[in-house]
């Protein structure tokens, strides 16, 4: 068995407390492999040194969008950064209105100046983006094509959009990674979506320690728990979960891994 979850948060209280046990449950269940996320420079430290501790563990930098008042680095520093060999990727990153608090889109445009300065890092490091979007698809993508980030790729994380949003990331070369959302009996459109997507751009995920898949919904998500998104996009796309294993793995190894011989079945 071999799974890489492509999108973790070890590092946030409820998974970094509790390291040993969430990477024995990580072994148990196949998932040989995770993507630890930054979501600020000042995490990145932290992010980076579980990557170069744990060989199965790898780490992206960036800032998370939903976040004011955080360092800003520019793109050079976050280039830099990304030149390190245990980081595969830029971000997250990306645009999210969905708590505006008063404020208007037209007030997000620190937000709109941190995503290009992402996507132009991307292009500096020649490293992938991960993509967040939240309530803000129209913008995320306009500034995508803008950006000329069809150049870099990347994936868009926890995807929960419509199939033409889908479709238009899919045309600028981007990967679809899903989450335990999948798995909800109320994400009955993202489930079409899950099977319309080309098999060679799907990857899947966690976001843990949020968004804990059925049977775990409520509960703290870890790294293990893709095996449950995994089996449930298998059961979507009327396919053997050995077979969603396989493309996943692929795909991961395709963006953000295109050099490596990387061999999956070590960890």
């Amino acid at each position: 068995m071999a799974l890489t979850d492509s999108h973790c948060h070890l590092n946030f209280p409820g998974l970094r407390e509790q390291m040993d046990s969430v990477l024995a449950a990580m072994r148990d269940n196949g998932v040989t492999r995770a993507m630890n996320i930054c979501t600020q420079i000042e995490e990145f430290d932290d992010v980076l040194a579980c990557a170069v501790k744990h060989p199965h563990i790898w780490a992206t930098v960036g800032v998370h969008p939903d976040q004011e008042g955080l360092t800003e680095p520019s793109a050079a520093q976050l280039a830099l950064l990304a030149s390190h060999p245990r980081v595969l990727a830029l971000g997250e990153t990306g645009l999210d209105y969905y708590r505006l608090d008063g404020r208007s889109v037209a007030d997000m445009e620190w937000q709109r100046d941190r995503f290009r300065a992402h996507i132009d890092a991307a292009r500096q490091a020649q490293k992938p983006l991960v993509i967040h979007t939240r309530s803000s698809a129209d913008d995320t993508l306009a500034i995508l094509k803008e950006q000329g980030a069809e150049g870099v790729g990347g994936v868009f994380h926890c995807f929960t959009e419509s199939w033409d949003v889908a479709r238009q990331a899919l045309d600028l070369g981007f990967y679809i990674s899903l989450s335990g959302i999948l798995t909800f009996k109320n994400a009955k459109e993202l489930q079409e979506v899950a099977k319309k997507l080309p098999e060679d751009r799907i990857l899947v995920e966690t976001d843990s320690p949020y968004l804990a898949p059925t049977p775990y919904r409520g509960k703290t998500n870890q790294p293990a728990y893709t095996r449950f998104v995994a089996r449930c996009l298998a059961e979507l796309r009327q396919c053997a979960e050995d077979e969603v294993e396989d493309f996943t793995e692929q795909n991961f190894n395709r963006l953000f891994m295109p050099e490596s011989t990387f061999n999956t079945s070590h960890a």
